[in-house]
């Protein structure tokens, strides 16, 4: 997502300074909500989730360090990217664990399981890849919701951008239902 969607596309300025939309504060707020939604969630996984993926990885076939981050954050749709300070740490664990080992090539090293690491990744192998069973425990708080509400900011943007002011007074109106049917969600037994 581009940060022109928080301008008003022609000047630069942003469009909370646009004649007819309610004020800036509100565009603060979306740029709050879109700062919540567009932040990478790999904070979220924990240690074991680090190792679990790259158990599953490398059951699949060798792969280098970087190879496993993209195929971490490939496989989780873009919500799961881990750094390489939380896999090559990870790593080195499971090397001196003697489940992985290192094969260097071309100035890189490539990591596949030994057969003690492949007995550890097929005892596993019953269970969900971390990047499948983050959806199911958090039941798309890190998927669904967060893509909702950037498109919900990005459509509201799109209205203070182009609408007239009566087309902004709904927007407004839509979007205070919408928080107040989110709220009564959230008191619902």
């Amino acid at each position: 997502m581009s940060n022109s969607f928080m301008g008003d596309g022609f000047t630069g300025r942003r469009s909370g300074a646009r004649e007819g939309w309610p004020t800036a504060s509100m565009w603060e707020s979306f740029e709050q909500l879109r700062g919540q939604f567009d932040r990478k969630t790999g904070s979220r996984m924990g240690r074991g989730d680090v190792r679990a993926a790259v158990l599953a990885l490398l059951a699949e076939k060798p792969m280098h360090g970087y190879q496993i981050i993209h195929e971490i954050e490939e496989r989780s749709g873009g919500v799961w990217k881990p750094s390489p300070g939380s896999v090559y740490p990870t790593l080195q664990l499971l090397a001196d664990e003697g489940l992985i080992e290192a094969e260097e090539a071309d100035g890189r090293k490539t990591y596949s399981l030994t057969a003690e690491g492949r007995t550890v990744a097929e005892a596993a192998a019953d269970h969900s890849a971390p990047w499948e069973a983050q959806g199911g425990r958090d039941s798309g708080r890190a998927t669904a919701l967060p893509r909702a509400g950037v498109e919900l900011a990005q459509a509201a943007a799109q209205v203070g951008r182009s609408g007239n002011s009566e087309q902004v007074k709904q927007a407004v109106a839509v979007l205070d239902e919408a928080r107040r049917k989110l709220y009564s969600i959230l008191a619902q037994d």
